[in-house]
């Protein structure tokens, strides 16, 4: 029975990672040709962009088959600006295999792939690539792959001649006495029947008995397999494809079940028609079929595409553990699940990695073509929605939140090069977010204190703990006013709060409805339905904004800013001229280690001074220092908070709007 695999090819940029697609697709007969990143030739950085920068930018898909599995890989971006790109891929993964440089070793987007890979329980297999380059290092490197990655690590082999195009991979068989140590040792932590065999009667570990529990712990995410080779030579391959088909776990089918799935990437045709890459869990999709979609929505699947061989097929149908691409879906948007939700299955219940940190205002060469410009951003935010497109009302200023300057960059060439539009941007800034400081409740009745909606509402505002986000609670019956006014406040409330009273997020808060009261439906008799008479919930959507603006005013808020932690490698007769520049950046580093002639600080740096440390440390370190950095956590403001410009979204000029309205009643 054919087994289908989807697995994901993660790693720090420039490791080796589309290198290493393209030698996988060679060996499966997919292409006859292994491309080159560096000429733009390989099969998963299709766009015109990622071939000449040369870097990719889109996850892309392949499908080829090994014996009896069929493997659909995933090919994302290394570059931490589209971390986005890999957070949306994750959630339809059933094993990963991580690269990992064998010259620059464990590096800062490696790290923090790895720690989510753990926290998902995604099994992954890691390969060490480049043994063929100049210092390149084997077994050496795994005491690294301990220290800064994770201890349960197990080489499956012996790398050999490093650094020579003859660089090769010997994998250790069933009696290497060292292999089966380490197996036993590693495998024992999780096995207590393995454990008492190792210590009462060794004998009993028999090869066939360790390499069934490594199948079964690499498949719990519990252990991870390093191997070692190059993807421009072949070396190591073999081994390599051995561990996928034979070590991680292919994806479960219930072809007869619900329809479940999850869109991963959303993308448009030739004829700007809405393409959904969905990963099946459950059930089957066929074409005609009407399916749901988040919010009640429902969609007519007009065709559908899958992967085979390297390419997109036509097909009526796909099923349970298959990826596939959907036409006729068109509200559907990126982390929509299709059908039922499937527990776990999107990075929308959740996000994977930290949040862009980053927003910048985008700008058109000619104002004629603002409302064009406008609309190309939306259609990039389909693709990637953690780009936050918003508007500002007052000066009609387009922001777009970003990772990072790259990114900056391609969505500029993007504009350029797909709608021919010439845009322009401005400096970057920092995103800040708003935590309520205290409680604060406030509470608006029918026809008083001048309140023209025909709606009473009563909300408090308390600090909720770090990293809960935003929840929305009833103290009030449930059957004290229809379901649908209920929905209107709650999304009114989380809509409202995107910009608090200093024009940024509100996070980690806790809303409550207090009070309610409404007008039912009415009428004059023997006549229609009148407005004037009964309640709406467009009349709880308007008045949402003033009550809850008003409460949190009364709990206040703290504005917060992003800080990163990095750790910082420097030559010993530098750190005299480094410590200095840190300071000036806000930098807090810890005390300092020294690795023979190099000294290396961690410490915690404000995101928007990453930026200028990363310019100014080569001048600083020779060319020599190496930096890393990540997403860390929200810390309060010294001194004034800083204010951000209003857009769209803000509850404040919609409540002076609101004000208006008072008075004109």
């Amino acid at each position: 029975m054919v087994r289908t695999l989807n697995l994901g090819i993660l790693a720090h940029i420039d490791a080796g990672k589309t290198s290493l697609t393209e030698r996988l697709l060679h060996a499966a007969g997919v292409i006859d040709e292994i491309g080159s990143v560096d000429d733009g030739s390989t099969q998963t950085d299709s766009l015109a962009l990622e071939r000449r920068r040369g870097i990719t930018i889109k996850s892309a898909v392949v499908s080829f088959t090994v014996g009896d599995v069929t493997v659909n890989l995933i090919d994302t971006p290394g570059h931490p600006d589209f971390i986005a790109e890999v957070e949306r891929v994750l959630g339809v993964l059933d094993g990963v295999v991580l690269v990992v440089s064998a010259v620059e070793g464990v590096q800062a987007q490696t790290r923090v792939l790895m720690r989510t890979l753990k926290r998902l329980r995604i099994p992954t297999l890691v390969f060490v690539n480049k043994a063929d380059r100049r210092d390149a290092r084997g077994l050496q490197l795994l005491e690294s792959l301990r220290r800064r990655l994770t201890p349960a690590v197990v080489a499956m082999g012996e790398p050999h001649r490093l650094g020579t195009p003859a660089a090769g991979f010997t994998p250790y068989d069933g009696q290497h006495p060292a292999f089966t140590a380490a197996q036993a040792d590693l495998l024992a932590l999780h096995d207590d029947e393995l454990l008492a065999a190792y210590v009462d009667e060794p004998a009993a570990l028999t090869p066939a008995r360790l390499r069934a529990a490594l199948a079964e712990q690499t498949g719990r995410a519990l252990v991870h397999p390093v191997y070692f080779g190059s993807a421009i030579t072949g070396a190591g391959l073999p081994e390599l494809i051995g561990g996928i088909t034979e070590l991680l776990p292919g994806a479960p089918t219930d072809a007869d079940g619900p329809v479940s799935g999850s869109v991963f990437k959303v993308e448009r045709g030739p004829a700007g028609e809405k393409i959904a890459f969905v990963r099946m869990f459950s059930g089957t999709v066929r074409v005609r079929d009407r399916v749901s979609l988040p919010g009640g929505q429902e969609g007519k699947v007009t065709s559908v595409g899958v992967f085979e061989h390297g390419a997109v097929v036509r097909s009526e149908e796909v099923t349970a553990g298959r990826i596939g691409k959907l036409w006729g879906l068109d509200a559907v948007r990126v982390g929509d699940a299709i059908g039922a939700p499937t527990a776990g299955a999107t990075a929308a219940d959740g996000r994977f990695f930290s949040p862009p940190t980053l927003e910048t205002v985008v700008m058109p060469e000619r104002q004629s073509e603002k409302g064009t410009l406008h609309s190309a951003l939306a259609v990039l935010a389909e693709q990637d929605p953690l780009i936050d497109l918003r508007q500002d009302d007052l000066r009609g200023e387009l922001y777009v939140s970003l990772y990072g300057e790259v990114q900056k960059e391609v969505i500029q060439a993007t504009l350029a090069e797909e709608f021919g539009l010439a845009a322009g941007f401005r400096e970057t800034t920092t995103i800040h977010v708003e935590r309520p400081v205290g409680s604060g409740s406030a509470e608006e009745r029918i026809k008083k204190d001048g309140n023209p909606f025909l709606a009473g509402l009563g909300l408090r505002v308390d600090a909720a703990p770090e990293g809960s986000g935003v929840s929305f609670g009833l103290e009030v019956e449930l059957g004290s006013m229809p379901y649908a006014f209920f929905a209107a406040v709650e999304e009114t409330v989380r809509e409202t709060l995107r910009q608090g009273l200093h024009g940024w997020q509100v996070t980690d808060v806790a809303v409550a409805l207090t009070y309610n009261k409404y007008w039912p439906r009415q009428s004059h008799a023997h006549a229609t339905f009148d407005k004037s008479m009964s309640t709406t919930a467009g009349d709880f959507r308007l008045l949402t904004p003033l009550v809850l603006m008003d409460a949190l005013r009364r709990a206040g808020t703290r504005v917060l800013e992003p800080l990163h932690g990095f750790r910082l490698e420097i030559p010993e007769d530098t750190y005299g001229g480094v410590l200095p520049v840190l300071s000036r950046l806000r930098a807090v580093p810890q005390a300092p280690s020294l690795h023979g002639d190099v000294y290396v600080l961690e410490g915690l740096v404000p995101a928007a001074q990453v930026h200028g440390l990363e310019q100014r440390l080569p001048g600083l370190t020779r060319g020599e220092g190496v930096l890393e950095t990540a997403f860390s956590h929200y810390a309060p403001v010294a001194g004034p908070p800083p204010a951000r410009a209003r857009t769209d979204h803000d509850p404040l000029r919609r409540k002076e709007y609101l004000l208006h309205v008072l008075r004109r009643v």
